[in-house]
């Protein structure tokens, strides 16, 4: 006998990520050496003194079920930070992840749409798709070596049935760093056709250069009115492990997305809140020492990539992703990607996993530095100048 599954199930697709790690896992059980330039986790530990302060709060007793909106320590330290109300606009979640879902349950009726930048990060669409609306994408462009997004792009996408924007900033995959006068003509679009922003900025402290980090709540009161704020401390942290993210939005907002929560979820451990709340309040200067050392893994990505014919690379703004543009190449980038993982033994994200815009691109990574980064480098520039 055969169990039917649920209609939901099939508009859900495997990650760009996880569809790639199995032709990798494939290669090697043939016993190919494979270096990957993939993922976006950082090498780096979670920093001592944070680490300290959960090991604290396990030796402390804290391991029973915390508060579910969130312990109130790690919440006041959030509302110290963005400047919400701890009691009843701010809502710990199990990873930034979840309090996307959980921001969609709570604001989208059945069929609704949700606008995406294109290209952008592929793991929005199923959240989207089990919340029951519509991704929709908007198609941005490669301009002065960067990827755009046109509030007129933007506005002609809508239709009478759109209900949010989903923006991420410091934007994955392409680096760009909105400005404030993009966020500014982002948002009249927003306003006037009465959309709900989220915003996701887990990449906030890692930018680079001139570029600086812009949040949407901090444009005008009545964006901010509208912006439902996502974040977590996976990036800034090194605590890609420790799952756990945080929400802030009008009490309103908050309110429905606690319900969402308190029925999947009892929030993140107590300690691990403890930590968190330690992340926030404690020095921050593992978080300068992180972006600098991202940047001089950037400076060297630039280096050895350098003047490759027709692969220029797409300086990131933010990030640890840097977008290589083989349109000159003439060939399907996942095609590029196979024969540079097949022949040449280096895995990097092809550009059309994250939308059609992205096409004719390479995600490469330098999450992870050292001789992985140096060896993958050398892989990519040999397997691009091979054609």
């Amino acid at each position: 006998m055969t169990v039917r599954l649920s209609s939901r199930v099939d508009s859900l697709r495997p990650t760009a990520v996880n569809s790639i790690l199995a032709e990798v896992r494939q290669l090697q059980a043939e016993g190919r050496e494979l270096v990957s330039l993939m993922r976006g986790e950082p090498d780096f530990k979670t920093p001592a003194h944070i680490v300290d302060a959960a090991e604290r709060a396990l030796r402390n007793g804290r391991t029973g079920y915390p508060d579910n909106r969130g312990e109130m320590p790690l919440r006041q330290a959030i509302a110290d930070k963005l400047h919400y109300d701890a009691g009843t606009e701010v809502l710990v979640t199990t990873g930034a992840t979840f309090g996307i879902w959980a921001a969609l349950t709570a604001i989208l009726e059945p069929g609704q749409e949700v606008l995406l930048p294109d290209p952008i990060y592929d793991a929005y669409q199923s959240p989207i798709a089990l919340a029951g609306g519509v991704a929709k994408a908007v198609p941005c462009s490669i301009e002065n070596g960067r990827f755009t997004l046109h509030a007129a792009a933007l506005d002609a996408s809508c239709t009478p049935n759109t209900r949010a924007l989903l923006l991420n900033t410091p934007w994955n995959p392409v680096g760009t760093v909105f400005t404030r006068r993009e966020l500014e003509a982002i948002a009249e679009v927003v306003l006037r056709r009465g959309l709900v922003l989220l915003s996701d900025e887990i990449y906030e402290a890692i930018t680079y250069g001139p570029h600086e980090h812009v949040s949407p709540i901090s444009i005008s009161p009545e964006l901010r009115e509208r912006t439902i704020y996502i974040n977590s401390f996976s990036k800034t942290y090194a605590m890609t492990g420790w799952r756990i993210g945080y929400c802030a939005a009008p009490a309103a907002i908050t309110q429905a997305m606690f319900l969402v929560l308190q029925q999947s979820s009892r929030g993140p451990a107590t300690f691990v809140q403890d930590a968190a709340a330690e992340a926030l309040r404690g020095p921050q200067e593992c978080v300068s020492a992180m972006r600098a050392e991202y940047a001089q893994r950037l400076q060297r990505l630039r280096q050895v990539l350098d003047g490759i014919p027709g692969c220029p690379v797409l300086d990131p703004e933010g990030g640890f992703f840097a977008m290589v543009d083989a349109r000159g190449l003439e060939q399907p980038s996942i095609e590029i990607r196979r024969r540079l993982m097949r022949d040449h033994g280096v895995v990097v994200a092809h550009g059309s996993a994250y939308g059609p815009s992205g096409e004719g691109t390479l995600r490469v990574s330098f999450a992870s530095g050292g001789a992985t980064l140096e060896k993958g480098l050398q892989r990519l520039r040999e397997g691009l100048l091979a054609r």
